[in-house]
């Protein structure tokens, strides 16, 4: 019955009028950057042991809420870096920031652990404590380095 009223449907509606796409060529051509430049700043150097530590006020114990996250991330199988605990279990996650001289974040790079939704959770973290973040008064932007473990019971 459906099929017969779809097929009525058709047949009534009226032709759709055919609009013919002709391409324009723009008066100027579109800047483009070089495929080498960087999107938002320069990368940090490979030995993270070299950077100074990131220092972060009211320093706490991550929320039970935070941890909660990752958990979900290793129980649905998208991550398998998490270590068994005498607690429970934990995940830690190295993280590289890139401070302005005024004090503003720049860029957030965590190290790959093959757990991209972890990583990139772990930077929003650090991205959300950025009022709480104090710098040595630099003349040029700096690299900095943390570190971030989530916890959770058993």
């Amino acid at each position: 019955m459906i099929a017969a009223f779809l097929l009525l449907l058709q047949a009534a509606a009226p032709p759709i009028a055919q609009v013919q796409v002709v391409p324009t060529i723009p008066a100027t051509p579109p800047a483009t950057a070089p495929a080498s430049a960087p999107v938002s700043g320069p990368l940090p150097p490979q030995d993270w042991s070299t950077l100074p530590p990131l220092r972060i006020r009211r320093q706490a114990t991550t929320l039970a809420n935070t941890s909660a996250y990752v958990h979900g991330e290793v129980m649905a199988g998208r991550c398998a870096k998490a270590v068994r605990t005498v607690q429970g279990w934990s995940l830690s996650l190295d993280l590289a920031v890139l401070m302005t001289r005024d004090g503003r974040v720049r860029r957030i790079t965590p190290r790959a652990i093959d757990c991209p939704t972890v990583e990139q959770y772990a930077a929003g973290v650090i991205l959300g404590a950025r009022d709480s973040i104090d710098v040595v008064d630099t003349d040029t932007d700096t690299w900095y380095r943390t570190s971030l473990t989530f916890a959770w019971g058993a």
